[in-house]
Order: C-alpha cells, then structure tokens, then sequence
C-alpha cells in the first residue's frame, strides 16, 4: 500500500532548483534510502514533505489524501514524522519531557482544552508518559527519562531524537541522517529499531551518508543530484552505478 506519494513535485529558490519534476512512492513496511552528494536535495525534499517549504508545482499525497494546503502541524497529524540532521531537541527540557510533546494530537496545547477538561488533558499526559517510557525502554535510554538532554553524549541525543518521532505513530518516518556521529551501541539500537518500524509497518525514508547503514537497511534506494532523481532501484545495482560512482564519490 502507497503511504506516501509524490507526483511532479518540484521547488525552485531563485535560480536554485532543490526538487525537479520529483516522483517518487513508498509503500509501509518498505525502509528507502535517500542518498547523493551535499547539495543534492535530498533535506529538501523532506522540508516539502513535511510542509516546511510549500511547493511550486506537484502533488503530495499521504495514504491517498493530498496534503499541499496542510501547514506543518497538519501533515505531521496526517502521521507525517520525522528527524532532523541538527535534533532539534528541547534543551531546557528532559528526555521524557521531551518526548511527551510529540505525539499526534498532544493534548495539553489546546488552551480550551486545557481549561475546560484539565482530567482529560492530565489522562493524556499520564498515557503519553507510559508510551514514552516504552519507547525508550526499546532504545535502551529509559534510566536517562529524567535526564537533561544536554547532559547526554551525541549519540544518545540521536536516539533521543528517533524516539521523540517514534512518539508521532503514523505511517510515514522521514530520517534526515540519523547515523551522522553515531557509533557502537548507539548505532546498533538505531539500526535494530528502524528495521522493527518497518517489520511493523511504517515507511520509512532514510537519508544518509552512511553507505554501510543504507546497504544493512534499505530494500531500495534513490540517488539524487541537482535537485533530480538520476537513479533508482536495489541497494546493490545503485551502489554498482558509473552515474554515482562519478558524481558521489568522484572516482
């Protein structure tokens, strides 16, 4: 089943193209990677995914439902969630601080809701506290629940950064280079999740530098530059191309 489609999704900042006539369609369960040079368009794409740059021309479609007039908030309801290269995190908050922001419809930023059904909102909270700590109990972090963030190592910060948009159970993960400075058991518990996401369902859409994490993971792959899609199909023809060799790795 199609989860999220793209049909002709283009953007242009001036004489900068980041996404030309873009196509593209990811089924649940499938885990596909993202991959090409700096420039290439690749955190772009996601940015228009997620509605943080509207489109100039194209359709976005998510389980069959056109999302181009949804702002951010809407498309991530829609169950649109995902990571950022930078985490984006809370610093002034803790991990499960954190983590209870994110779901779908988080009950406490409605002031009304707030005001008039302060038992319902407190329910909700309870409940997202009891999945939040599931989840983090998966990315082995649960003895850091009250833990600043900003007192974690990189790596754990990253997981940090999964689990919050694990909180979002939708059908769609966008990952924006989730392994960059992550190593050892970090990055064993960051790969053995994103596989359990998918054996459970969610597409997922991984972009990342880290051939030997898009080889373990990804049934298929996309090579992207200029703003285009050159190439597509399995791991191992992709990673086999003369167009990626040459544009990816200069050789």
């Amino acid at each position: 089943m199609s989860v999220l489609e793209l049909r002709g999704v283009s953007k242009r900042f001036g004489g900068i193209v980041v996404a030309d006539d873009i196509m593209l369609d990811l089924q649940a369960g499938q885990i596909l990677g993202l991959i090409g040079p700096n420039g290439a368009g690749k955190t772009s794409l996601f940015n228009l995914i997620s509605g943080i740059f509207p489109t100039d021309t194209g359709e976005i479609l998510v389980a069959g439902v056109r999302i181009g007039a949804m702002r951010v908030h809407q498309r991530a309801r829609m169950g649109i969630a995902r990571t950022w290269q930078n985490m984006r995190l809370f610093q002034t908050m803790t991990v499960l601080e954190n983590m209870v922001v994110a779901p779908r419809d988080y009950a406490g930023e409605s002031l009304l809701r707030l005001c008039l059904r302060p038992g319902t909102v407190r329910q909700a909270d309870a409940e997202a506290c009891d999945r939040a700590l599931g989840i983090l109990e998966r990315m082995q972090l649960a003895h850091l629940a009250d833990s600043s963030v900003t007192d974690l190592p990189f790596g754990q910060q990253k997981l940090v950064g999964l689990a919050r948009a694990l909180m979002n159970d939708g059908p769609c993960l966008l990952l924006d280079e989730p392994m960059a400075g992550v190593e050892g058991q970090s990055y064993e518990t960051m790969r053995a999740v994103v596989r359990e996401e998918a054996a459970r369902g969610r597409a997922v859409c991984v972009v990342e530098h880290n051939i030997s994490f898009i080889r373990d993971l990804c049934t298929s792959a996309v090579f992207m530059a200029n703003g285009r899609i050159l190439e597509r199909g399995g791991i191992a023809d992709l990673l086999a191309s003369k167009t990626l060799a040459e544009l990816y790795f200069g050789a």
